[in-house]
C-alpha cells in the first residue's frame, strides 16, 4: 500500500493521544516541558509549505515513544506538518517493512513522505545518542535466558529507562537526531 494510503488510514495527533490509556500522562507532560532550540526552530520553520507529511507507527505502551513522539510533536507543530497515527500491531504489513535490524518490530517509527506520498525518510525507534545510553545498561542484565534475567531486568534496567526519559538531555538528543532527518528535506 502506498504511504498516502497509510497516512490516510491513520488517526490524528488529537485521536492519538485521546485514545491512549497507559503513557498519555507522561507523554503530555514531556510535550509541554519541552521547549525547542533556536535551532530546531529555525530548521523546521524551513519546511512550512512543502507539503510533508509523516505517519507515525507506535504504540501507548511504548517507553521509546512516550518520550520520542512529544519531541517530534514539538517539532512538527512549528512546521505545520500534518501527522498520522498507526497502532503497530494493527498494521503489521507496513511495520514488518520497517523491522529494527531486519527482525525487530521497534517503535516508534516515524516514516515522513512528500506531497504525492512518496517516502522521504525513515527515523525511529530511537536516537543514536541514547541507543548508546540504552545498549551500555543492557550490558549489565544477565542473559535472558538466566534464571536472574526478569528481576534484573525490573528491578535495575526499567528504573534506568524511566529516569533516563525524564531527563532534558535525552529530550535534546531525540530533538537532534530528528534535526538531521529534518535537514535532509528537499527545499522548493
Amino acid at each position: 500500500m502506498h504511504l498516502k494510503k497509510w497516512f490516510d488510514k491513520g488517526m490524528t495527533t488529537q485521536e492519538y493521544i485521546e485514545s491512549m490509556q497507559v503513557n498519555q500522562e507522561s507523554l503530555l507532560s514531556i510535550f509541554h516541558g519541552y521547549q525547542l532550540s533556536q535551532e530546531a526552530k529555525q530548521v523546521t520553520q524551513a519546511s512550512v509549505g512543502k507539503g510533508i507529511k509523516a505517519v507515525v507507527l507506535t504504540a501507548d505502551w511504548c517507553g521509546d515513544a512516550m518520550v520520542n513522539i512529544p519531541v517530534f510533536l514539538k517539532l512538527t507543530q512549528n512546521s505545520l506538518m500534518e501527522c498520522r497515527f498507526l497502532i503497530r500491531d494493527e498494521n503489521l504489513e507496513l511495520m514488518d517493512q520497517y523491522l529494527t535490524n531486519g527482525r525487530a518490530r521497534s517503535i516508534p517509527i516515524i516514516l515522513f513522505m512528500d506531497e504525492n506520498g512518496e517516502e522521504l525518510a525513515k527515523w525511529g525507534p530511537r536516537a543514536q545518542e541514547i541507543e548508546e545510553v540504552v545498549s551500555s545498561y543492557k550490558t549489565s542484565l544477565p542473559e535472558k535466558d538466566a534464571p536472574t534475567y526478569e528481576k534484573e531486568f525490573k528491578e535495575t534496567f526499567l528504573p534506568k529507562m524511566h529516569q533516563l526519559f525524564k531527563e532534558k538531555s535525552t529530550w535534546a538528543a531525540v530533538e537532534k537526531d530528528l534535526l538531521t532527518v529534518f535537514k535532509t528535506f528537499p527545499s522548493l
